[in-house]
């Protein structure tokens, strides 16, 4: 298949996302932020709750997961927690270019790889994201006319070719 293997890919995509959250959540605000362009402060941000915990990413990450391990009602309350979180996540991006302003920072970085899976989150579950939060939509469509996050992720489609393979190996299908 060309991808990962399912146990390492899990294991692997498990630890990406505790890793960032815990980053994102443990972000010390004595940094001197003006060493890094990715890093973007905006003070009014940190006393925000939504983002600034790793628990967002985390559901994030494990209710994506759930869209394409679950059935019947499961799966319909996954969908709807899901669609919560990208609600949340779009009233955080509100107006801006990137989460962090102008600037692509490291919200971006950490979420834009979950946007190749939308395809497969959507397809699985019956709905749209581009329905429920446009906005969000818009903005992973910015993050990939950058060249570094264009040559980064994989095709949606290949995304949903490797779910297809989780679900066969785990009798989803």
């Amino acid at each position: 298949m060309g991808l990962f293997g399912a146990p390492a890919a899990a294991i692997m995509a498990n630890c990406c996302a505790e890793a960032v959250a815990n980053k994102l959540a443990n972000y010390s605000s004595t940094t001197d932020h003006r060493q890094s362009p990715l890093i973007v402060i905006d003070h009014t941000y940190h006393r925000r709750p939504s983002l600034t915990g790793s628990l967002l990413f985390v559901q994030f990450f494990e209710c994506g997961t759930k869209l394409w391990k679950q059935k019947s009602e499961a799966l319909q309350k996954a969908k709807k927690e899901f669609i919560q979180i990208l609600k949340t996540l779009e009233a955080e991006l509100g107006d801006k270019k990137y989460f962090g302003g102008d600037a692509f920072g490291l919200v971006d970085i950490a979420l834009v790889p979950f946007t190749s899976w939308f395809y497969s989150y959507q397809t699985l579950a019956g709905f749209s994201v581009e329905q429920e939060s446009s906005n969000l939509v818009a903005w992973a469509k910015r993050c990939l006319e950058r060249e570094s996050v264009a040559k980064t992720l994989y095709e949606p489609k290949k995304i949903y070719e490797f779910v297809g393979y989780l679900r066969k190996k785990y009798g989803m299908e």
